[in-house]
């Protein structure tokens, strides 16, 4: 299956939420929300698109001032696509823009329930750190994970 990563924009909040209503059955965004994160919030947004230009995943990460944290905020991949890696290229490149902004960790938060998930992030690297009774709104807990970033290849050479 051929498709491309790009930054998400305000013309593809409806093609989120679609998503999002394919993906997760509660705790999802709204419109208004989604259009939040895609112009206003302090994030970026990649959405994995298909030769057919549906938006197939997306990742979103939340930067704040003056901090060196990103975390992922949301991340989902269509039931159609799984297994096929998009998942893990999806991740490492939300993991290299979280680089290219200086930040040395990242951070998220993930269903206590969900194997699928906590799987690709702790081959990802992601190490499970902290747990947290209901954390969505269905009362199931999630675990904290969170994994150190190296600072991209440029930046470590330049510093030599």
């Amino acid at each position: 299956m051929l498709r491309t990563l790009r930054p998400g924009r305000a013309a593809d909040r409806d093609a989120l939420f679609q998503l999002e209503e394919r993906c997760f059955e509660g705790d999802r965004f709204s419109r208004r929300q989604l259009a939040h994160l895609l112009t206003r919030a302090n994030a970026l947004s990649l959405l994995a698109v298909s030769e057919s230009e549906q938006v197939i995943g997306y990742g979103t990460l939340l930067f704040r001032r003056n901090s060196r944290m990103a975390r992922l905020y949301s991340f989902c991949v269509d039931p159609e696509a799984r297994g096929s890696g998009l998942g893990r290229e999806l991740l490492t490149a939300l993991e290299a823009a979280a680089r290219e902004r200086e930040c040395t960790r990242l951070v998220l938060e993930v269903r206590a329930d969900n194997r699928v998930a906590m799987g690709l992030y702790r081959r990802m690297g992601f190490m499970a750190h902290r747990w947290i009774d209901d954390y969505y709104a269905d009362g199931c807990a999630a675990w904290r994970m969170d994994k150190e970033l190296a600072a991209p290849a440029s930046a470590a050479e330049s510093q030599t």
